[in-house]
């Protein structure tokens, strides 16, 4: 349990969420989303151990990406499943059309989709997907409006759904302050980053807030796995 940070932030706000941040930091930002996603967020092993072993190569498979940001996320997930050769279909949705204009200005697969829009936009009864997944979005939310997200993530899902994101640590806290800021320089990605640890859960705050059926696990190093799963 963590000691300077005992408790969630949930007034501090991210700078690159201010609408009027500053253009050219912002920019910044989701091209370094590649860079410190790679360092931190665990995708690749979360990938051969949680949704390569559902995949195989006589079936197409289609995901969820909710937020994309920069959009690196989902453009990984595509170089995976095209290694491994499964035939595949990504949508990516994000409600900030600053996100969707930033993409635009990549070469990405055509099999990759990227929709400005909120989750609560897509319809479950007309809409289905095999995976639906998530990278930084828990700690934006509190337990009021995470709830719902989770609700209308299992309905769209048909296999698994894979929420990832940062566990609130003072060490995670230190270490990211010291680190981050030689390599990731006019961006938002320190001082946002910061400001998502302190509004990160544990695991202890999140195993009480999301439904019994769900699973949350800590991952190395400071990270948390929020799953459900279809049976």
């Amino acid at each position: 349990m963590p000691l300077f940070l005992s408790h969630r932030d949930i007034e501090s706000k991210e700078r690159m969420d201010d609408p009027h941040c500053n253009v050219d930091k912002l920019q910044n930002t989701y091209q370094q989303f590649s860079q410190i996603n790679a360092l931190i967020s665990q995708w690749r092993p979360i990938y051969k151990k949680y949704i390569r072993p559902q995949l195989d190569q006589h079936s197409q498979f289609s995901f969820l990406d909710i937020g994309f940001g920069g959009g690196d996320i989902p453009t990984k997930l595509a170089e995976w499943l095209q290694e491994d050769g499964i035939n595949f279909k990504i949508t990516a949705i994000d409600p900030d059309p600053r996100a969707i204009e930033f993409v635009q200005t990549l070469e990405l697969p055509s099999n990759i989709e990227f929709l400005q829009c909120g989750l609560s936009e897509l319809d479950a009864n007309t809409q289905q997907f095999d995976f639906v997944l998530s990278n930084h979005l828990i700690h934006h939310l509190d337990e009021q409006k995470l709830l719902p997200i989770l609700e209308q993530a299992r309905k769209l899902c048909s296999k698994s759904v894979i929420f990832n994101d940062l566990r609130r640590s003072d060490w995670a806290y230190l270490f990211f302050n010291i680190f981050s800021r030689p390599f990731f320089r006019d961006s938002f990605i320190t001082e946002d980053g910061l400001i998502s640890i302190k509004r990160s859960y544990t695991k202890k705050e999140l195993r009480t807030v999301v439904p019994p059926d769900w699973n949350v696990q800590n991952l190395f190093p400071f990270r948390l796995l929020v799953t459900y799963n279809h049976e």
